[in-house]
């Protein structure tokens, strides 16, 4: 999982991520990573506007972030 993180941030690749908090709550968050530790990330999130730390065992999934297209052509 690091190795993987470690390319979106520094390609500064946005990702979805599902992440449960130590209340058990889930969320999904849209984050770019910013720093990586043993046991956490510092990431920006766009759903609270800041820098936000992130526990490592807490992050359920994640995935680049698609981006939406307007009028897209197929």
């Amino acid at each position: 999982m690091n190795q993987l993180l470690e390319q979106y941030k520094v390609a500064r690749i946005p990702i979805e991520m599902i992440y449960m908090a130590n209340n058990g709550s889930i969320t999904q968050r849209n984050i770019m990573v910013m720093e990586i530790a043993e046991k956490s990330i510092i990431a920006f999130c766009y759903l609270r506007q800041t820098k936000r730390t992130f526990l490592l065992q807490n992050i359920l999934s994640f995935r680049p972030l698609k981006k939406k297209y307007v009028n897209e052509v197929i």
